[in-house]
């Protein structure tokens, strides 16, 4: 069966993570580009995971208490017996976890991503085949122009401009759909008398 990919804001919270070792430091890097909270316990840490600004380091054992709050949990240990204990007190206590390698124990997963500032776009094949995400994964990087993000950037810069020219809701998406089509063509920032033009033409029309 497909995961649903819900896309969630992690900055909104602090979200844990046990273990200290080279897939704990993979999923660090992972999230870090969304500007997470993120609160580590292991008993010891690798210097990358030390070196990392901003972290929450709790050196010692896990305690079941350290789940209060959290807005997701990541298990990443190389002990089963903990990894079942800290997976079953989330579904309890209804907080999303992922256990790594352990797709049966997890309640989220974490995709092949592919990102350009605003833009995520993330790949999962459920856990069927992580190879066959890390391919598509390049193939998709591929395809999406290294600018993507700072053209995201511009347009939104654009929303409220477009929204005061054009109240209504389905011709104000028309203009987006305009405006992407006509940056990924000729590039951007566009002219203020063609964004004048097509925002004065639209008013004409409009009743």
């Amino acid at each position: 069966m497909a995961w649903f990919p819900f896309f969630m804001d992690v900055s909104a919270g602090d979200g844990l993570i046990v273990g200290g070792g080279r897939v704990a430091l993979r999923k660090i890097e992972k999230l870090l580009p969304y500007e997470p909270q993120l609160t580590v316990c292991a008993k010891t840490f690798l210097p990358e995971i030390e070196a990392v600004p901003g972290l929450k380091l709790l050196r010692g054992p896990f305690q079941p208490s350290m789940v209060e709050g959290k807005l997701f949990v990541i298990s990443a240990t190389n002990d089963n017996d903990l990894n079942s204990e800290i997976a079953a007190l989330c579904r309890e206590k209804r907080i999303p976890v992922n256990v790594v390698d352990d797709r049966e124990k997890c309640t989220f997963l974490f995709p092949a991503l592919v990102k350009r500032g605003p833009l995520s776009i993330g790949i999962s094949t459920g856990g069927a085949s992580p190879s066959g995400a890390v391919y598509w994964k390049r193939e998709i990087d591929r395809l999406i122009p290294r600018d993507a993000g700072e053209l995201l950037a511009y347009l939104d810069g654009l929303r409220e401009t477009v929204k005061e020219a054009v109240p209504d809701g389905m011709a104000r998406a028309a203009v987006f759909s305009i405006l992407f089509d006509t940056c990924l063509e000729n590039g951007w920032p566009l002219s203020d008398e063609w964004l004048d033009g097509l925002l004065g033409g639209l008013k004409e029309e409009l009743p």
